[in-house]
């Protein structure tokens, strides 16, 4: 079976001379990272896995010490990789929770059963998540990831129902 993984990360800088990464958390649990012993680092189309030594935080960043980086010359390599775990890794889903990469590509109806068109991309806004709906020959439709608008969300189908809320089209 072909192993799935998740993005947790991104190497933005390193954190002073002993091969720290200075990580932005692209997860929404940070905290997750004290839990894990490896990770999976890409880059540049490599993927080279890791032990978890050390685990820090500072301000809006994760300070990741992992084997094998152990200067910031060896570092500053790692520059803008990716941090990955195996989807075993992952943190459990909840109920009505799905993880964004299986919205990619999703057949999106309104409650009606008209087809707006598939996932093309999906923007984190803070408030909440924004879904870039395309249709050929159509323009862009955006719908906000709120419970007013998504009524289903079925990812063994592929399909998620909307309710288009006044103004959004």
């Amino acid at each position: 079976m072909e192993n799935r993984f998740f993005e947790i990360g991104v190497i933005s800088n390193t954190h002073g001379i002993k091969g720290v990464l200075k990580v932005f958390p692209t997860t929404d649990y940070p905290e997750r990272f004290k839990k894990l012993k490896k990770v999976f680092v890409e880059l540049r189309g490599k993927t080279e896995v890791h032990n978890v030594e050390n685990v820090g935080y500072h301000k809006q960043f994760v300070l990741l010490k992992l084997s094998g980086i152990d200067s910031m010359t060896d570092a500053e390599a790692y520059k803008t990789g990716r941090i990955l775990i195996e989807e075993s890794d992952a943190v459990p889903l909840e109920e009505n929770e799905y993880y964004v990469r299986d919205l990619y590509d999703m057949e999106v109806f309104t409650e009606e059963g008209e087809l707006l068109g598939i996932i093309k991309d999906v923007f984190p806004t803070g408030a909440n998540d924004v879904y870039v709906i395309s249709k050929e020959g159509e323009p862009d439709l955006l719908i906000p990831a709120i419970k007013d608008c998504i009524l289903n969300v079925d990812v063994a189908g592929r399909k998620m129902t909307v309710r288009l809320l006044k103004g959004l089209r």
